[in-house]
């Protein structure tokens, strides 16, 4: 599909199940499609991404914000070599959201040899836009990297 070197095993499920045990699967995240230039995937909101306030936390605005956008980057890459990994985020929290849930998308701005630019636009069930984030990710090559990053095929 477009910008993503998949297969017809790396379905929405399969990505999904790739994130048990995990931030994302512990908050709620849930990728909800794959198109030809985007990922897109839906966060609750709840206990476990609120505030004190009950509105959604920034930092759980982030955390669906790189998860998305780091799935995303990876999907763009041989993953038997490379590995996105996060580099830089920024947010900027333009309205709060207090109910039902909030969607994501991720499109690329840069998809460049050693790095990959994101941004992801969260939206509430209004489709008002919440958050404007933009993700770095550093592509690093699997058998360079002094950490031995294995690679889990989705």
């Amino acid at each position: 599909m477009g910008i993503f070197n998949i297969d017809a095993n790396v379905t929405i499920d399969a990505i999904n199940k790739r994130n048990d045990n995990t931030i994302a699967s512990f908050i709620g995240i849930e990728v909800t499609e794959i198109g030809d230039g985007f990922l897109k995937a839906k966060m609750p909101v709840n206990e476990r991404t609120v505030q004190a306030l009950r509105v959604v936390n920034g930092g759980s605005y982030c955390v669906l914000a790189e998860t998305l956008g780091s799935v995303a980057g990876n999907l763009c890459l041989d993953r038997d070599k490379y590995v996105a990994l996060g580099l830089d985020i920024n947010a900027n929290h333009v309205r709060s959201a207090s109910k039902g849930y909030v969607y994501a998308i991720a499109k690329p701005f840069h998809l460049g040899r050693t790095t990959q630019v994101w941004e992801i636009l969260i939206r509430d069930e209004e489709e008002k836009l919440c958050c404007i984030c933009r993700l770095t990710l550093s592509i690093v090559a699997i058998n360079n990297d002094s950490r031995n990053f294995k690679p889990v095929k989705v």
